[in-house]
């Protein structure tokens, strides 16, 4: 038996939506902003497909997660088909000359890993991780936006 545990951040970037529907649309370019992703493969025969590797602590743990909905500039959602049980949506909101970033992830704690650890604990531990990693694509979107201006 599990616990489902979810999470939601978000943050505005200064940088215009089509931008920030590139790199977030482009799944692989995922482990330049977030901390614990080492990889994401898109599968070449579905591209709604993807394997995701995720290293922290000297742990790793994979999954292959599958998108569920993709509407062009407001949500990608998926879910894990095997591996790690997790699921979430990115939802995006255009403001013009900026964007919001809203990131929701759920993820099972097994029941017997969810007893030893303090669950309020653990969701501070993710809520700043991928709030910290919301950070960095702010960052890594407006260098790549100053990159192609330049």
């Amino acid at each position: 038996m599990s616990n489902w545990l979810e999470h939601s951040v978000q943050i505005e970037v200064p940088v215009p939506m089509e931008q920030v529907w590139g790199l977030w649309s482009d799944l692989e370019q995922m482990p330049n902003w977030m901390k614990w992703i080492d990889s994401v493969k898109v599968l070449e025969d579905n591209p709604d497909l993807s394997r995701w590797t995720l290293a922290t602590g000297g742990m790793e743990f994979s999954w292959k997660s599958r998108i569920l909905k993709q509407i062009r500039h407001q949500i990608i959602q998926w879910e894990s088909v095997d591996g790690l049980p997790n699921r979430g949506a990115i939802r995006f909101y255009d403001r013009g000359d900026h964007s919001i970033v809203r990131l929701s992830v759920s993820y099972a704690i097994p029941g017997v890993i969810g007893k030893i650890m303090d669950n309020l604990f653990l969701g501070r531990v993710v809520e700043s991780t991928l709030m910290a990693d919301l950070e960095r694509f702010k960052d890594y979107a407006i260098a790549a936006q100053n990159n192609s201006a330049a």
